[in-house]
């Protein structure tokens, strides 16, 4: 059974980046909870022993200087994340890199900043111990 990707890397982007909400939805009043990082696997495949997952961090915060520390934050975070397991999924992060780095994308909303940035994220199930 492959592992839940959006929590793997929520769980493990939380002790990364203090004081940010991370999240697989966006929040009623989005504007009055920044800053938060949201996570959505946007596709991948698998060759029946890895899951890579292409992974969509969208950096949300109240400015444009803001959003992209946040998202360069994120970026640190993410690379810091290969090499780890969940144990609680019984999961391993074998690597994660960059395939998009972040850009600002307009959200729509001028009380908030976005950038956006794609990772690619190559996951296996732990073995039993």
């Amino acid at each position: 059974m492959w592992a839940d990707i959006e929590l793997a890397v929520m769980t493990g982007l939380r002790p990364h980046l203090p004081g940010v909400r991370v999240a697989d939805e966006l929040p009623d009043q989005l504007e009055t909870r920044l800053p938060l990082d949201w996570v959505q696997v946007a596709g991948g495949a698998d060759d029946q022993v890895t899951d890579t997952a292409t992974v969509d961090v969208h950096s949300f915060a109240a400015t444009r200087a803001a959003a992209w520390d946040l998202a360069e934050r994120t970026r640190t975070a993410m690379h810091a994340l290969a090499a780890t397991h969940n144990p609680g999924q019984k999961v391993v992060i074998d690597d994660v890199t960059t395939a998009e780095r972040p850009v600002l994308v307009p959200y729509g909303n001028p009380a908030l900043r976005r950038a956006v940035a794609t990772y690619t994220v190559s996951t296996r199930e732990r073995a039993p111990s």
